[in-house]
């Protein structure tokens, strides 16, 4: 037996696939942006292009904290807007059910993603973090196999330059090899050949050149004259350049998770400055999942247009003002990080005010007869829209009027 209410029920459906449908779309378009400037600076370091997957794997979290809140507000405004345009809302206020009644659903699914937003900021996205920034050292490092740069000279380690004037079969079969190497006696190899291809050996920090048809020159201060040999196969060992170790997770703060956060903060053996830092990201992260539970009291407030009217107004002013709420969070982060007000107050205050906001808003709408919170605004976009409307109109019968002069 399904102990949940048909209306429940009926109010979640309408709530659900909106917010996902949203919240997919700016996680998608997020990850296309990102998606171009990593392929760029993969192929700018030359590592293997199944390293952008990677990257983008490590940045999901991230854009879904940023995704929720837009998907949670945008889900109950279209739910609820529905409800309103469609007169079903004041159906359900005829049979004796409240706001107050009405808000049981979207508060579960607001509880049920602030806690998932919590554990992603929290917890998930700090390691995702770290990974996606090991990855880029490993890429600039040249760890992740980064390829051989075709028709530029590389250097391999202090004393080899390498160039190569064609690569085929995935970097096989070299053509047009250049390779010069110096040693710290004076003496240089340089040598060139028609192909080449790389060995792997058992050292794993040596690779062997495979040279086929080609010359190669011995220069030394005890020879008065180089020495040159012509070769059919000659195999040039390679060392690998070496490469330091990654840095130990918490080297910022956007990689600590929040306990760690929390002690950092109140740790006195740490410089002031990183205290700050770690007590204005622990406050950022919380103001943000907890104003997840204001989100149902703008949206509804937001999703319902005045009588006769289908104004949209609301959808543009919710994004809008988590947009808004977000920004001044990042300022009053970066205030705190710098000690200029003492982060606690930077944080909460404009959450303070944000949530007067939000339930004034929702008062309004649930508790006064006929009102409406941004009814102002509804009738001045009103009369803007009827003005454009009219240019538009005005613009259109004047061609006909030259032409039936004509």
């Amino acid at each position: 037996m399904n102990r949940l209410p048909a209306i429940d029920r009926y109010i979640a459906r309408l709530i659900f696939f909106p917010m996902l449908g949203t919240l997919v779309l700016s996680a998608m378009l997020l990850v296309l942006e990102k998606m171009l400037r990593l392929f760029d600076f993969v192929a700018n370091e030359g590592g293997p292009v199944s390293v952008v997957w990677r990257m983008l794997a490590n940045l999901i979290p991230e854009y879904l904290s940023l995704g929720i809140p837009i998907g949670l507000m945008l889900g109950i405004l279209l739910a609820f807007r529905r409800l309103a345009t469609s007169s079903e809302l004041d159906v359900l206020k005829g049979v004796g059910m409240s706001f107050g009644r009405l808000m049981r659903v979207p508060y579960a699914f607001a509880l049920a993603l602030a806690l998932l937003n919590l554990a992603i900021v929290g917890f998930i996205q700090p390691l995702a973090r770290y990974a996606y920034e090991g990855l880029q050292f490993e890429l600039r490092s040249g760890a992740l196999g980064a390829s051989i740069k075709v028709g530029e000279f590389n250097k391999l380690g202090e004393r080899m330059t390498l160039r190569i004037e064609e690569s085929s079969n995935e970097g096989r079969s070299l053509r047009g090899i250049f390779v010069r190497g110096e040693q710290k006696d004076g003496q240089s190899v340089s040598a060139t050949a028609a192909q080449g291809q790389f060995l792997a050996t058992d050292d794993p920090d040596t690779i062997i050149l495979r040279l086929t048809r080609g010359v190669l020159i011995h220069e030394s201060p005890k020879f008065a004259v180089p020495r040159v040999l012509t070769f059919d196969n000659h195999d040039l060992p390679i060392p690998l350049p070496k490469i330091d170790a990654f840095r130990t997770r918490g080297g910022a703060d956007r990689e600590k998770t929040i306990p760690e956060l929390f002690v950092a903060g109140k740790d006195q053996r740490e410089p002031l400055k990183t205290r700050l830092e770690s007590r204005a990201n622990f406050h950022f992260r919380i103001v943000e999942v907890v104003s997840m539970f204001l989100i149902p009291l703008i949206a509804i407030a937001l999703a319902i247009p005045p009588k006769r009217s289908t104004s949209s107004l609301g959808i543009f002013l919710s994004i809008v003002l988590l947009v808004t709420q977000h920004k001044i969070n990042e300022y009053a982060e970066d205030m705190g990080a710098r000690g200029t007000v003492d982060p606690l107050i930077a944080l909460w205050v404009p959450f303070l005010l944000f949530a007067g906001l939000a339930i004034w808003m929702y008062y309004t709408v649930a508790h006064v007869p006929g009102g409406q919170p941004i009814g102002a605004l509804e009738r001045v976009a009103a009369k803007a829209g009827q003005r454009i409307r009219g240019l538009i109109t005005l613009f259109q019968r004047k061609p006909r009027a030259v032409s039936a002069a004509d």
